[in-house]
């Protein structure tokens, strides 16, 4: 099997809603595939109908050599699925929940239990194993929803945003999961709002947008086209902004990024960053003006993904809240 996941041409409406758009993906097996996008950009709808949850209108995807859709039962048995929101029965005890699952993949009952308390352990439940999920804290529900979906030792996982609402911590804690995962060799689609949790996890990113996907490739490959490093600039008297570009006009590759109400400045620069920051710096003390803070950096997802749209992802995501009904959370 040279893919794990396949997806080509899908398309989704929900009313006038075009959810998705013609979205292709092909994903290794054993590999993280990063869907990166705003709140309304397709991404649930997507991991909806590789998971069978949903058909789509048109197109067709296969995740393990299955068609989600005519395969649909052969598949559920081979793939996990962690969605936005804990899945988990807040009445029964954390052990309780997972064996539940077990009993769903018809799993011996014995086996269920000891893949339970070991999945438990796993992600630090133990002592929490015979407590009503209720008690949890929302770290807590995540992991046990994490721990749930392995019971069936799924081939593929599925993770719908897994760290929204996560505080840095279990975040960090999640990452370690989903590394040791694809370790052990998962497959893992995850889809994320978070730049940075794509950067730290995927092998590969497609970003997502408006129901297409605009772009695809490592971090590295996504990044070269913001076009080489940046000079990023703090002015300790904000009232020199207009200043300060005048006194660097021409240094860069293109035209400077300028936030007056925290004074930064970023200006690409392409190759040969070195070289322009000493310049940079000789300009502006010769004209007297104080920095805060100047240093060379790599281009961000954000950058990225503000290159590709337009916007950054925070924006699409605002946009996509205030239209109401684009938002995926309501589909």
């Amino acid at each position: 099997m040279d893919a794990a996941i396949t997806v080509e041409g899908l398309q989704k409406r929900f009313g006038k809603v075009e959810a998705l758009r013609g979205v292709d993906l092909v994903q290794a097996p054993g590999t993280v595939l990063g869907l990166l996008g705003p709140n309304g950009a397709g991404k649930t709808t997507t991991v909806r109908i590789l998971t069978t949850l949903l058909h789509p209108d048109q197109g067709h995807a296969t995740v393990l050599g299955l068609d989600a859709v005519r395969d649909a039962e052969r598949l559920r048995a081979r793939i996990g699925l962690t969605g936005q929101f804990a899945a988990v029965d807040e009445n029964l005890t954390g052990l309780e929940n997972v064996e539940m699952v077990g009993r769903l993949y018809h799993l011996p009952m014995r086996d269920v239990r000891e893949r339970g308390e070991r999945l438990l352990e796993r992600f630090e439940l133990s002592e929490a194993a015979d407590r009503p999920a209720k008690t949890y804290s929302g770290g807590m529900r995540r992991r046990l929803d994490l721990a749930s979906s392995l019971v069936g030792r799924p081939e593929v996982l599925f993770l719908d945003e897994p760290t929204t609402g996560l505080d840095p911590r279990s975040r960090l804690r999640m990452w370690d999961v989903i590394r040791e995962l694809v370790s052990e060799g998962t497959t893992v689609l995850l889809t994320t709002q978070y730049l940075e949790e794509a950067d730290h996890l995927a092998d590969r990113i497609a970003v997502i947008d408006e129901g297409r996907v605009i772009a695809e490739g490592t971090s590295d490959e996504l990044k070269a086209k913001v076009g080489g490093e940046l000079l990023a600039l703090r002015v300790g008297d904000r009232d020199r902004i207009g200043e300060v570009t005048n006194t660097l006009a021409g240094i860069g590759t293109s035209e400077p990024k300028v936030d007056k109400d925290t004074g930064d400045i970023e200006i690409p620069v392409g190759a040969g960053g070195t070289a322009t920051l000493t310049e940079a710096i000789r300009r502006l003390d010769a004209a007297g003006i104080e920095l805060h803070d100047v240093a060379l950096r790599r281009p961000s997802l954000d950058d990225v993904f503000l290159a590709l749209t337009g916007h950054t992802a925070e924006q699409s995501a605002e946009d996509g809240n205030a239209e109401g009904g684009r938002k995926e959370g309501r589909r």
